[in-house]
């Protein structure tokens, strides 16, 4: 099993202070901003963001940062090696709540709240997300835009092929099971998964488990008072076990984006992942309503799985003037209609207009703004770091073992482990 990405993030948020050198003062002509964003989707997405900071100051030198890795694996590596060598680049990608309370924590990176007064940001932002990006009494990161985690993708016909109906917002778990047998005993692939890409397994998980304890467990599980040796955790298991046993036998060896694109294709019928699946079935000519559907995971209608992708400044930043300015270009109102148009996600400002945006973000638009918004555990939102990681680890025990035992001992031992010490 993997975990250097977990050992890289460890060692650069233990490792406190930055000895490097600052610059919040003087003018420079570079920035350097690194993401993970490189899938044909992502990439033109997050170059609107980096063309529209050079439009506002066309002197200065973008680099553009950019490592390959789902959801940000590699990032990690690559940011614990230059924080350690006091080489930080002055903005990075992460996700709020707990992971960026571990920034913080590591006095890695700066507040940002001036960039919030100024773009008018804070008032404009769901109460949760600005709970989210606020820690000790002020903002430290810029969300980019939220993405739904919990969302059912299905290919229009390779279902009606099956003689299977389009699923419904009511989908249910159980009408979800017999679909998935149905398609099997007709020879076709139920299920495509990104597996090489960990955190897929793991989300596919979260919306399982969604599905059985609901906002409600939600709450519970980010207060630590969730029984996870309970009968919610056997029965969210189960139906994992379901699911994924109907999963492309090829998913060990595909990226998320892969696994989206053979959906495209109709190479199976169903995928469960979050919305930056929309930016890559367009990017490969699927047309919404025609060619595939959603609905949300069978079980969490009214909810929104929040992923919230956000950008920091580092505290060492040698270019902080230009870094500011930057996130001030990604809260901008139109800044943030035209990236959203491209990666899928939806505008997290209320004074942004979405009605240009096509059918499936309008949707989702709405359900931020109406239903329960919850953040993710597979991306480090809900609960802090080692949690995540031990999470991560706990699903991949129980795709080698289908045992629920082995789930939830990998689960505790993995925390008891990486627990800080008091």
């Amino acid at each position: 099993m993997k975990r250097t990405w977990v050992a890289a993030l460890a060692v650069l948020l233990v490792a406190c202070g930055g000895g490097g050198s600052a610059n919040f003062s003087d003018p420079t002509d570079r920035l350097e901003v690194v993401s993970w964003w490189v899938s044909p989707s992502e990439h033109p997405a997050f170059e609107v963001l980096l063309d529209a900071f050079e439009k506002t100051d066309s002197g200065v030198d973008v680099i553009d940062g950019s490592i390959a890795g789902g959801a940000g694996s590699n990032v990690q590596i690559a940011l614990a090696e230059r924080l350690r060598a006091g080489d930080p680049p002055d903005v990075w990608q992460t996700f709020l709540g707990s992971s960026l309370r571990a920034w913080v924590d590591a006095d890695r990176i700066a507040a940002v709240a001036s960039v919030y007064e100024r773009s008018g940001l804070g008032p404009n932002l769901p109460p949760a997300l600005l709970q989210a990006a606020t820690y000790r009494d002020t903002q430290w990161g810029v969300p980019t835009g939220a993405h739904r985690g919990n969302v059912l993708w299905f290919n229009q016909k390779v279902l009606r092929d099956a003689g299977i109906a389009a699923p419904g917002p009511d989908y249910a778990p159980e009408a979800f099971a017999a679909d998935l047998a149905k398609l099997a005993a007709t020879g076709r692939t139920p299920l495509c998964l990104g597996g090489k890409d960990r955190f897929t397994a793991t989300e596919l998980f979260e919306n399982t488990l969604l599905g059985v304890v609901g906002p409600q467990g939600w709450t519970r599980i980010h207060n630590d008072a969730f029984d996870w040796r309970g009968p919610e955790v056997d029965e969210a298991l189960t139906r994992f076990g379901q699911v994924v046993a109907a999963a492309d036998p090829a998913a060990a060896g595909l990226t998320w984006d892969q696994a989206a694109k053979k959906l495209a294709a109709g190479e199976c019928a169903f995928l469960s992942m979050n919305d930056s699946v929309y930016g890559e079935l367009v990017a490969n000519e699927a047309t919404e309503g025609t060619d595939f559907g959603y609905v949300p995971y069978p079980g969490t209608g009214g909810a929104y799985l929040a992923i919230v992708d956000t950008f920091v400044v580092s505290s060492d930043a040698p270019d902080g003037v230009n870094a500011l300015k930057f996130l001030e270009v990604v809260a901008d109102p139109e800044t943030s209609l035209a990236f959203n148009r491209i990666k899928g996600s939806v505008p997290v400002r209320r004074d942004v207009d979405v009605a240009t945006l096509p059918a499936y973000q309008r949707q989702a638009s709405e359900s931020l703004w109406h239903d329960h918004v919850l953040l993710s555990i597979t991306h480090g939102e809900l609960m802090p770091p080692f949690f995540q990681q031990a999470m991560y680890d706990a699903v991949a025990t129980y795709l080698q073992s289908r045992n629920a035992k082995a789930f939830i001992d990998t689960l505790q031992n993995s925390v008891a482990a990486a627990m800080p010490r008091r």
